[in-house]
């Protein structure tokens, strides 16, 4: 019997299950969200809150720590620079778990883990126009002397040859009522005979 023997083993020895946990702590510091099954999120869970507040202390001593854990020196400035600093208000409760349904292959209950407080990058995400319009005025070439001229200008210059088109219009029309008038007295003389 195993009564109040605290987590879960998951089928994998000790040395795997360490291993496992640190691989899965560092992917959930990396990319702030990590998609696993239930049981191992729940777990994981307990591994991210003894890290963050370990990071708290910021110490060499605690930095020490979490390198001997983590074993990326990347990722350990960002756990003292990036993550840990969102929770200093926080007394514990650092991440969440999200229920996704059920694998297709084996029907294992999956789940999403992340940090309470996402980054302020993924918060604010642009929408899909914004990010067009911004990659459209970078591969556009601009027009020569464009720079030069300012906005009135261009706005005159647009003016004149609305006013120009107008004109040009109003030219052709009677030409076009002077054919229509020798077109009529044709067809009258055409009746006459």
């Amino acid at each position: 019997m195993r009564h109040r023997v605290a987590g879960r083993k998951l089928s994998r020895h000790s040395q795997h299950r360490s291993l496992m946990f640190r691989n899965m702590l560092v992917s959930l510091i990396e990319h702030e969200r990590l998609t696993t099954t239930l049981a191992k999120a729940k777990e994981l869970r307990r591994w991210a809150e003894k890290i963050v507040t370990l990071g708290k202390k910021d110490s060499l001593h605690a930095r020490r720590r979490a390198f001997a854990l983590l074993r990326n020196e990347d990722i350990v400035k960002r756990l003292f620079a990036e993550i840990v600093p969102r929770f200093k208000d926080r007394q514990g409760g650092y991440t969440r778990i999200y229920k996704l349904g059920w694998r297709a292959g084996d029907a294992a209950p999956l789940s999403l883990i992340e940090w309470v407080t996402l980054s302020a990058e993924e918060e604010k995400k642009k929408s899909p126009m914004k990010k067009a319009k911004e990659a459209l005025k970078k591969v556009v070439p601009k027009k020569k002397g464009a720079a030069e001229k300012p906005e009135t200008e261009k706005k005159e210059k647009k003016a004149k040859t609305v006013k120009g088109e107008k004109e040009e219009k109003e030219t052709k029309k009677p030409k076009k009522v002077e054919k229509a008038k020798e077109v009529k007295k044709a067809k009258e003389a055409k009746k006459e005979k």
